[in-house]
């Protein structure tokens, strides 16, 4: 049964029975797996009316409260349900998530720990479990937390989120496994909508599907684009946001720059894909994927009858409902492509578009950044679930062998910064040479690159959005390109500015070069030269050119499909 016939007999079952405190519940559950989150919620308060207090009716209306983004709220009420029923795995774990969001990082790592504890063979727990201690550099068991996740991926369990599995040193097989897993129990509750074709003339009606339409880095790294987009004739935008209107600069570029920016915030799956089938969508792009706050259900109902993964999920969607993803021919390869789902379609240029409007402002002084005057500066602002024993060991020994030089790094949740400088010092490293900056305004944040002298990246997922922060601020970026997506996309960014000298072949080329720039001025001076030069002279930050790349590419798919040209429809 689908997830509409389910949620249509349980609405059957309390209208026969309104009294069965079971059904409401179970209705509650139902509506907000649906994305209907007025009606779960008025199920979740018909329960409690049944049964007042009663764990599981305030777990729902908890759970309903975290969906709406009422955080706080949900974490009281989710706690006092734990509370009475300490030894529930399921409470525990809507706890943590609610606690994650609530800004309360620690408490939520030990909701999750206890879900786990209470449940030790069960992937689900593992693997949030594994995925919290990651963002606060809590490295207690990972090796066996990473190791249970991976077998569980091997042995079919669809519980394991692909996004947070990109953390683990996995392939590009397994990354597709784990995607392929947990759509497929998607699609079999997802009834879908009738069936539809590209047009055959006028005006292509391209979607973008999104919850980070505002001051996140989707926005920053598609607003210049969408902007150069509204030039060709060819095309017609239309931006479907799931996020509300932040009121920031950026989202009011967004609805300048589509033809519609369609607020779709809080509605149910089946009212967003029905919103971009009545628009007449003839390619949907995928902005979200497996990423949070993404509506997988939304392109499992097939609203268009072309759907694009790109840029926000590096990997493979796995899912049926994906046709395409669109790369370029060094983040994927060839080599790579047995590990996706979908088929290639190729950028001549880089995947990854940028906002090439953006002014970098002299930054504050070294002092009000906690930095030395003199020190050679190493960076790395990657998110903290991004760093691991492997890359921080790196770091480190770089640290060892450049007298005098700093780490800046983004600080993380909790106590990740007293994490990681105990580990600096464990590994012989004074923890005073780690320098945490908070998180920034963008401008404020872009701004202190201009203070960084090489940005340090990470292993296996590396810097996306922040490679191209850094490259465009002047900092150069030094990787080690590995065999999935998300291990190539800061080298896609070095080799599509000519610089393959910083793309490097392993952890000991990794060192040694940094060390090699970290002790010679000389050579970091002329590398960010030769930076400056290849941001003007090279087409990474081309929007004008991205736009006539894309419109081609989406033109030519197109014609493949039907599609004859932009004239009268």
């Amino acid at each position: 049964m689908d997830a509409l016939g389910e949620r249509e007999q349980l609405r059957a079952a309390v209208s026969r029975r309104p009294t069965d405190f079971i059904a409401w519940v179970m209705l509650a559950d139902a509506e907000l797996s649906a994305g209907e989150l007025v009606a779960g919620e008025a199920a979740a308060q018909r329960a409690l009316q049944l049964r007042h207090d009663h764990p599981e009716a305030l777990a729902r209306l908890g759970r309903a409260r975290w969906m709406q983004g009422r955080h706080d709220e949900a974490a009281q009420l989710l706690r006092h349900a734990s509370r009475q029923v300490p030894q529930h795995p399921g409470i525990a774990l809507w706890l943590g998530h609610a606690l994650e969001d609530a800004g309360q990082p620690e408490a939520a790592a030990d909701a999750y720990r206890r879900a786990h504890a209470l449940m030790p063979d069960e992937a689900y727990m593992a693997a949030q479990r594994l995925n919290w201690q990651r963002r606060l550099c809590d490295w207690r068991d990972l090796d066996a937390l990473s190791r249970q996740v991976r077998h569980a991926v091997a042995q079919g369990n669809p519980a394991v989120e692909p996004f947070a599995f990109l953390s683990e040193d996995a392939s590009a097989i397994e990354q597709l496994a784990c995607a392929r897993q947990r759509a497929r129990v998607i699609a079999q509750s997802t009834p879908q909508l009738p069936a539809t074709s590209v047009r055959t003339r006028g005006p292509l009606r391209i979607g973008f599907l999104s919850n980070g339409f505002g001051a996140h880095p989707t926005g920053l790294l598609t607003v210049a684009l969408f902007e150069q987009l509204r030039a060709h004739p060819a095309l017609q935008v239309h931006l479907f946001a799931l996020n509300r209107d932040d009121g920031s600069t950026i989202r009011q570029r967004l609805r300048a720059a589509a033809h519609t920016l369609h607020d779709l915030s809080g509605q149910p799956h089946a009212a967003i894909a029905g919103s971009i089938r009545a628009t007449g969508i003839d390619i949907l792009f995928d902005l979200r994927g497996w990423g949070g706050g993404g509506t997988p259900e939304v392109l499992a109902m097939r609203p268009a009858p072309l759907q694009i993964n790109w840029l926000a999920y590096p990997g493979s969607s796995g899912a049926p409902w994906i046709d395409y993803v669109l790369a370029d021919g060094f983040v994927l390869p060839p080599m790579l492509e047995s590990g996706f789902s979908e088929q290639v379609l190729r950028l001549p240029r880089a995947f990854q578009p940028s906002d090439n409007t953006r002014v970098v402002e002299p930054p504050p002084p070294r002092r009000d950044c906690g930095l030395p005057e003199d020190a050679v500066v190493f960076c790395c602002f990657n998110n903290s679930y991004k760093l691991n024993p492997r890359s921080v060991g790196r770091l480190l020994e770089i640290l060892r062998r450049v007298p005098g030089s700093v780490l800046w790094l983004l600080s993380g949740p909790g106590d990740a910064d007293a994490r990681l400088r105990e580990i600096a010092r464990l590994q012989g490293v004074d923890p005073a040479r780690l320098v945490f900056m908070a998180k920034l305004p963008h401008p404020q944040y872009l701004a202190r690159y201009r203070h960084a002298d090489l940005f340090l990246d990470t292993h296996p997922y590396n810097a996306h959005t922040t490679a191209s922060d850094a490259l465009w601020a002047g900092c150069p970026v030094l990787t080690a390109p590995g065999q999935t997506f998300a291990a190539r996309v800061a080298g896609s960014l070095n080799h599509h500015l000519g610089l393959d000298c910083m793309n490097v072949a392993d952890d000991a080329s990794f060192v040694d070069t940094a060390v090699a720039l970290g002790n010679d001025r000389g050579a970091l001076r002329a590398l960010r030269e030769r930076l400056d030069l290849a941001r003007r002279q090279t087409g990474l930050f081309d929007m004008h050119g991205f736009a006539g790349d894309f419109t081609a590419l989406l033109q030519q798919l197109a014609h493949a499909h039907g599609w004859q040209g932009a004239g009268t429809a």
